[in-house]
This record gives structure tokens, sequence and C-alpha cells, in this order.
């Protein structure tokens, strides 16, 4: 049989025909499915952009709060609950919705913005215990520009809400994380030291932050150690805080007591502080005492957690210790440090906060009562050195309270202090 013949007799087949053409849709049906796969890939690489931003990012919860902000059509919503505090100090609770995990979809400067929330319920951050997350942002086009846009938009807003407050850090785990509520700036000017000591710290810490090059050009390393020294209660760390509202700087509190604490960590929490902070070492005579008094107590020569007095040291003023930072330290008890903790290097300026002199009481008294003369004032600073030979600021403030109304009574009252 010719084999033209052959294939007219497959052709008039009906069982032949029906198989070929069952065979012949599917591959055809298969064949678009894998050429729209394949396009859609294309398509996806060369015409869409994609940010992925994972919860550990600092970023992470600005845009949470950003999308917050645009994606007000969403049906589908977490809830954060928040707490608020007020001018006056007092606290309430806010609610803030959020997208929940899943797509959504924005409309922004002209664009449909594809938003994906992720949540790993087998992962979770063991810092803090809470799932791992990720957003996942989507745009048509290849401009990048939107995507910093968004996220120079989110940082805005979050500085709006932190406007006119300072933040404390802790330390948790190996990073920093906020501690309580953002405080409202203390002005400078509230904390009264001795006449001039706070005018020289502020003008040694503003040279120190406007003039990164002076110390580049000579070769010393770009970095800063202040010592306050004195009796309880005389203002050291309440300057601290002011100085920081005055530099619109953010404190990072560290105690150098915490067991958790070891040599490495201690390297890298210094490393990774968050920009424009500044580094709080208080009370450190509680950790480490000097070398000459751990003769009879060497146990507190070492120190009672797993940091060295070697590693701390070498976190201050080693060869891997990081620049642009700026550390205070406090104490009570300048005697009980080693002198290689606050040589110069580690320390570069120690500043005794003592017991208050007779201008820081007619300074404190003309600020809590500003309707008064002077001569009031000078009244209440010598009636105050007569009755306590030794008076901390704390303790005048405390008396302040007592007669917030009632000028004249605080200077009669005066000598309760001395009981």
């Amino acid at each position: 049989m010719p084999f033209s013949d052959f294939l007219a007799a497959l052709k008039d087949n009906p069982y032949f025909g029906a198989g070929f053409g069952l065979v012949g849709v599917g591959t055809a049906l298969a064949l678009a499915r894998k050429s729209a796969q394949l396009g859609m890939v294309a398509f996806r690489r060369h015409y869409m952009i994609t940010l992925e931003v994972p919860s550990k990012d600092k970023s992470y919860q600005w845009l949470l709060s950003w999308i917050s902000h645009h994606a007000t059509r969403t049906q589908h919503l977490s809830v954060e609950t928040s707490y608020l505090q007020h001018e006056s100090g007092r606290i309430s609770t806010k609610f803030d919705f959020v997208p929940s995990p899943g797509n959504h979809f924005i409309w922004y400067r002209n664009k449909w913005i594809r938003i994906e929330r992720n949540r790993e319920k087998q992962m979770i951050d063991l810092h803090t215990g809470t799932p791992w997350e990720s957003v996942t942002f989507t745009a048509i086009g290849t401009n990048r520009d939107i995507f910093f846009n968004i996220l120079q938009e989110a940082r805005e807003l979050a500085l709006r809400q932190q406007e006119g407050k300072t933040i404390m850090y802790t330390a948790l785990g190996a990073e920093w994380r906020p501690f309580g509520f953002p405080r409202r700036r203390r002005p400078l000017t509230s904390v009264v030291l001795e006449e001039g000591i706070s005018d020289k710290i502020v003008q040694d810490v503003k040279g120190f932050i406007d003039n990164p090059k002076w110390y580049s050009d000579r070769g010393i390393p770009y970095r800063r150690g202040y010592l306050l020294y004195g009796p309880p209660g005389c203002g050291k760390s309440s300057f601290i805080t002011a100085l920081a509202g005055e530099l619109e700087y953010s404190i990072c509190l560290m105690s150098l007591s915490d067991n958790s604490l070891s040599d490495d960590r201690l390297n890298h929490l210094l490393s990774v502080a968050p920009q424009q902070s500044i580094i709080l070492l208080e009370d450190v005579d509680a950790a480490f005492v000097s070398r000459d008094l751990a003769k009879e107590n060497p146990t507190a020569y070492q120190g009672f957690g797993r940091l060295t007095f070697s590693g701390l040291l070498n976190a201050l003023d080693g060869v891997a210790s990081t620049e642009a930072r700026i550390v205070f330290m406090t104490t009570n008890h300048i005697d009980r440090l080693d002198p290689a903790l606050i040589r110069p290097g580690r320390v570069d300026v120690k500043q005794f906060i003592g017991h208050c002199t007779r201008w820081q009481l007619a300074q404190m008294f003309q600020r809590f009562y500003p309707d008064q003369p002077g001569s009031a004032a000078e009244e209440f600073a010598d009636v105050a050195l007569n009755a306590c030979e030794k008076i901390s600021a704390a303790q005048v403030q405390g008396h302040f309270m007592m007669h917030k109304n009632d000028p004249q009574a605080a200077i009669k009252n005066i000598h309760s202090l001395a009981a």
C-alpha cells in the first residue's frame, strides 16, 4: 500500500482522529500555559520592580505605619495597641489598624502598588518571640525612586511622631530596643549646675559633633568620652538627659553589671548603637573597681558578670572599637575607678558635679519662682547654706515641690532639709 494511502486511512480512522485531537489540544494548552508563565516572569523581570523589607530592618515599623495611613480602603486589618503619653504625663491607650498578612493594593502617585505582608508561622524572632515577618512592595515600572519616596515618607512620618521627644534605648540581646515611652525633651536650662559647667560641656560636645574632619586629618579616633562624678542627686543623669534633648539625640542605657553582658556583646552593641545617640554607662564603679582596692576583694575587680575589665577597656578604646561615638559615664565614687578606665582617650573630659553652691541655689529659686525679685533668691541661698552645709539639687527640687505656690514658705521652712 502506498504511503499516501496509509496516511489517508489513518486520517479517516475515527479513533485515531479523536486521540490525535485530544493530544493536540492538551499540548496546545500546556504550551499556552507555559508561555504565559514565561511571559509573566519576563514581564516581572523587565517591567516590574519589587522591594522586600524584613521585620528585623529598622524601617519595617515605619513602613507599617505608612501603609496604615495609605491603605484606608482595605478590609483585612490587624490591630496594634500602643500607649500615648500626653504633655501632662498622662498615658492613654491608642489603637492603630494596619493591613493584616496577605495582599493589599494602594494607589500611590498615579500607580497601583501591590503590598504583600508575609508572616512565617514556623519562624520566630529569638529576641522578641514574635513571628518572623516581611512586607513586599511591587510596582509596574523600573524606576526605583518610587520606593525611595515611600521610605522617605515613612521615615518623616515616624520622626513627626517622635518630634520634641527623647528616645531611650536599652540593650536587648544583640540589638537596641526603645525603652518605655519617648520622653518630652528636657530644657537644658531646667538643670542648674555650677556656673559655667553646663556651657563648657555643651560647647565641647557640639565642637566634637561639628568637626569630624579635624579628627580624620590628624589621625585621631573620632570618639569622645565624658565622666561626670560626684555625690548622688546632684544632677549628673538629669544633665545628660537635658543635653540629649538639646542635641536632639537619643540615649542608649547600658548596665555594665548585667550578668548577660560579655566582651563580644559589648563590642557589638557599641558598633550598632543608633545614630545620633549618647551611650550612657551609669554607676561604672558598681561593675569594676580600682586594682588597688581589688587586692582586698579580687571578685569586685573581675566584675560580677561575663564582662571582663580588659574587654571594657578594649571596647572603649581598642583596635576594634567603633568611632563617631559619644560615651558618658557617671559615678558617685571616682576614687574606686581604675586609672586605666578614665585615662585620656577613654575619658577626655572629667567633670565634678557637687552639692549646690550659693549661685546654684539662687538660680534654682529664680527658676521655680520667676515672679520673685532677685533679693528673695539671694535670701533663700543664704538661709539654705546656713541651714545645710551640703545640699543636693534633688533635695532643693523636692523642697520647692512642697512649697510650689508659696516662695516665702520655701525660704522660711528651708531648715526642714537639715532634719
